[in-house]
């Protein structure tokens, strides 16, 4: 896919996972040779258990042909609908796993529902961030803003003019992210979208997921303007009706369907289960039991 140019020297290359609709970023700059990459997908066939690398193979490519160097792996929260490949990047080219602080939220609800033995302290990661953290990559500044609602753990990167939604806006016609995950709140997303709405008209707001339909294909970025005409803020008049339309519309959503198996690798920035005695690695499924009079 052709990258969008911003500026003399950054480019940012989106590259579209259709099995799971997300958007993964390269971003690079071009006169330091400097890259971060933004939610990569690891592959996962939940009926065979297979892993494979189709979606991230494409970048590694790009970096490795133009030889980049990989500063930061950004995570704008622990996904519940792909496996992340931070860690798969990370042992393959280096670079530093970054996911907001609110991970630690996220651990400690997720740790007792696996069974798990681990630090719920973030330190799986190789950095934490908050609102008003900066990172840098290149003659770049990475500056990031939380927005929980969707999760607890939920931040945006702004490079430049461009800045990477995570789980909060959707395209426009899809409207935003459920709130009805452990840590979700439905409140605070109307004010993290708040909070996205209130940078420059010009503002390049770069998707994380897109699902197009058969009618169109998927779209990477829009800009603050356009997204302003969001169905899911068009249609209400005020932040109790928002609450409402988002409380009714996640009512009637079906759990994503690598929603466990993502949630036990992503906690852990992309580290697969250790293999077992016979060598064997496994994803636990919790099972839940319904009595039926």
């Amino acid at each position: 896919m052709a990258s969008a140019d911003t500026s003399m020297s950054l480019s940012i290359q989106p590259f579209h996972d259709s099995a799971t609709g997300t958007w993964t970023y390269l971003i690079i700059d071009s006169t330091t040779k400097r890259c971060v990459i933004i939610d990569p997908v690891l592959d996962f066939d939940i009926a065979s258990g297979k892993i494979s690398y189709g979606s991230i193979s494409p970048i590694l490519s790009v970096i490795q042909h133009q030889e980049l160097v990989l500063d930061w792996i950004l995570e704008t929260h622990a996904h519940a609908d792909h496996l992340t490949a931070a860690d798969h990047l990370k042992q393959t080219i280096g670079g530093k796993t970054v996911i907001g602080q609110g991970i630690k939220q996220v651990q400690q609800y997720f740790a007792p529902v696996f069974n798990f033995s681990i630090a719920t302290d973030g330190s799986q990661f190789d950095r934490l961030v908050a609102e008003g953290d900066t990172l840098t990559f290149g003659n770049y500044e990475i500056s990031v803003y939380e927005t929980p609602g969707h999760t607890s753990d939920g931040v945006i990167y702004k490079i430049d003019n461009n800045v990477f939604l995570g789980d909060t806006f959707f395209h426009p016609n899809s409207g935003t992210a459920r709130c009805d995950f452990p840590g979700g709140n439905a409140s605070e997303l109307f004010d993290s979208l708040s909070k996205i709405l209130s940078f420059a008209d010009d503002t390049q707001l770069w998707l994380c997921h897109d699902y197009p339909g058969n009618d169109r294909e998927a779209v990477a970025n829009f800009n603050v303007s356009q997204m302003t005409q969001n169905i899911h803020l068009a249609n209400t008049d005020s932040k109790q009706e928002y609450v409402e339309l988002r409380q009714n519309r996640d009512a009637q959503l079906s759990v994503p369907k690598l929603l466990y198996p993502a949630l036990q690798v992503n906690i852990c920035a992309g580290q697969l289960p250790k293999a077992e005695q016979n060598g064997a690695n496994y994803l636990k499924l919790p099972l839940s039991f319904q009595n039926i009079n």
